[in-house]
């Protein structure tokens, strides 16, 4: 559940919730369920995803991608980012644990430290390419090719914002310049990118140009980025698709989410062609950021799970944004795709209940294939007898289903004043239970539970105030 601003909010501990059985999906119906889904005659009807790519799709590379994860390079431009060489190298080795298929590095020409770090990561012997991002100039590249990187990914501003009040370059001086820089990189036998920066704002015929032009000498990647986050979903389907059909080296993209479109951009490039995706860990970069990776990942699994954990360690996911979050002093935000606290509790009744029969109901991700457990919050005005039931289940208690939906009233009754802990239903239940059993309670008699409830909490109290007089040591007159 998550916190409401009046204050009715339930723990946010996974013990103070209702942990429900993944291990086939189900829960108290698990007789007419296989692998999470409805049986139908014995057999599992088979479901198909209407969101998943398709066949005329020919272009689309939803299921036929990289990602360039740029924490160690964009996320070192997050304000509150500072990576000490440990920490790169830890968060280097969990990406490369994760599956990413290239990490990206600061600029080697940024400052000596950048440069040490940087052959530090190309000499951990990792299984994802080491890329470093330069800029369009000869003495950045000649930096560079020397760390031991995989690749090089150059950039320089086009638009005419960034050609008048950055570098001052027209395009003549930037096409000759990258072409200078690209030969030069191949010829020392490693990858090179060659990108464009704020290109959504920068003339298409001078886009075409240039990446025709070093897509002619042979670049392995043009890089199209979105630097201030203005690009909408088919803006960018439109310049992917149109340089597709220029170009035949792989597309990269850049997205920047300022506004908030960063995600659903980079699932539109795919569609249209695009090759690589650059993301960082909890989206950290420049201003608020770009692709998150967590984000990106669960927007490709709910179009193809499959081929998504075939290719990446999702339960790393976790791990990887915990260590990353603790280095820049963020909290994982609750509504975080994948990892927030929010992403697989439940709370309405209704949901619940379907939950509880068929978690695909209301559930797009299946929270095991991350390592992680789906709960029912079911200590609120909201809840309802079935996430009750299964509660009852889970600690052994016999009720019947007219019993539940009375002791699931008592809980409504409660939540009304505040919220209910884990615990207090737990109490509730067993001490509905017990008086069931031992003929002090039947169904709709409020009072006796109420007795019942109160003596078990004077009980309690009893119990700790004798057990704190034992425990007090004696007072120096009592010796």
């Amino acid at each position: 559940m998550c916190p409401h601003t009046n204050g009715d909010s339930a723990p946010t501990d996974p013990s103070q919730m209702v942990p429900v059985d993944i291990s086939n999906g189900t829960s108290h119906q698990a007789s007419t369920q296989t692998n999470g889904h409805a049986a139908t005659n014995g057999s599992a009807k088979q479901r198909t995803n209407p969101y998943a790519p398709r066949a005329s799709d020919f272009l689309s590379n939803i299921s036929n991608f990289s990602i360039i994860e740029s924490t160690l390079r964009e996320g070192e431009q997050f304000a509150n980012a500072f990576f000490d060489t440990k920490t790169k190298i830890a968060i280097a080795k969990a990406l490369d644990a994760f599956g990413v298929e290239y990490i990206e590095l600061t600029s080697p020409a940024a400052s000596e430290q950048s440069r040490k770090d940087c052959e530090a990561i190309c000499k951990l012997g990792l299984k994802a390419k080491i890329l470093t991002h330069i800029r369009c100039h000869m003495d950045d590249a000649r930096i560079a090719v020397e760390t031991g990187v995989d690749g090089v990914d150059v950039v320089i501003g086009t638009s005419s914002f960034l050609r008048e009040f950055s570098h001052g370059k027209d395009m003549a001086y930037i096409t000759k310049t990258a072409i200078e820089v690209i030969e030069y990189v191949k010829s020392k036998g490693i990858e090179v990118r060659f990108s464009s920066e704020d290109s959504f704002r920068s003339d298409l015929v001078d886009l075409l140009s240039i990446y025709q032009t070093v897509d002619k000498i042979g670049v392995n990647r043009v890089g199209i980025a979105d630097t201030v986050g203005c690009a909408n979903p088919r803006q960018v389907y439109d310049l992917v698709r149109t340089l597709r059909g220029v170009v035949k080296c792989d597309i990269e993209i850049h997205l920047h989410n300022d506004t908030g479109m960063a995600i659903a951009n980079a699932y539109t490039a795919l569609e249209a062609g695009a090759t690589h995706i650059d993301t960082s860990v909890l989206g950290i970069g420049e201003r608020v950021g770009i692709t998150p990776l967590g984000g990106l990942v669960a927007c490709l699994y709910a179009a193809n799970p499959e081929y998504v954990k075939s290719k990446y360690n999702l339960p790393m996911l976790r791990e990887i944004e915990n260590l990353v979050a603790e280095a820049v002093e963020v909290n994982i935000p609750f509504m975080n795709p994948i990892t927030g606290y929010c992403a697989f509790t439940h709370k309405a009744g209704i949901h619940a209940k379907a939950i509880l029969n068929n978690p695909s109901t209301y559930e797009i991700l299946k929270p095991e294939d991350f390592g992680l457990t789906r709960y029912v919050s079911i200590g609120h005005r909201l809840t309802g007898w079935n996430a009750v039931k299964s509660r009852v289940e889970q600690l052994g208690l016999k009720l019947t289903d007219d019993e539940i939906k009375d002791v699931t009233a008592k809980i409504k009754e409660l939540a009304d004043v505040r919220t209910q802990s884990m615990d207090d239903v737990d109490t509730l239940l067993r001490v509905y239970h017990s008086g069931i059993q031992s003929g002090e309670l039947a169904i709709g008699q409020k009072e006796a539970l109420d007795r019942l409830l109160r003596k078990h909490r004077e009980g309690q109290d009893a119990t700790t105030s004798r057990d704190n007089s034992i425990s007090r040591p004696a007072s120096p007159t009592q010796a």
